[in-house]
């Protein structure tokens, strides 16, 4: 059985793939920029991804969100690091932030529970 996390990655990686066919120079820079602004430089990978995530709160893309956690996670970010990080998100976003706020806390908990069985 398949949970709306997997999904997302299945459907993702997809249509990145997809997009990787097409010959146009700009959607590769763009893709090329987003991929090497998470690399370590001045701030640490791990330091962008927790960047990366409250920016998507505060844009409220859940995709982007469900991307972030998986990062973070994966970087080594504890539950209650990514709670105070995704309060700053909260407090700058303000209350329409709070749909997002459930679905990240909920991705967190589907991603944790993921790493738990494996």
């Amino acid at each position: 059985m398949t949970d709306r996390l997997q999904e997302f990655e299945d459907y993702r990686q997809k249509m990145n793939d997809r997009i990787a066919m097409i010959d146009h120079l700009g959607i590769k820079r763009f893709f090329n920029l987003d991929t090497r602004a998470y690399h370590d430089g001045e701030l640490s990978s791990k330091t962008k991804e927790l960047l990366g995530l409250v920016a998507s709160l505060v844009l409220r893309c859940n995709d982007c969100i469900d991307y972030h956690i998986i990062q973070c996670v994966d970087a080594g970010w504890e539950d209650p690091e990514l709670y105070d990080a995704l309060n700053v998100g909260l407090v700058v976003g303000g209350s329409i932030v709070i749909p997002h706020l459930r679905h990240a806390v909920e991705t967190l908990d589907l991603y944790r529970a993921r790493k738990m069985l494996s």
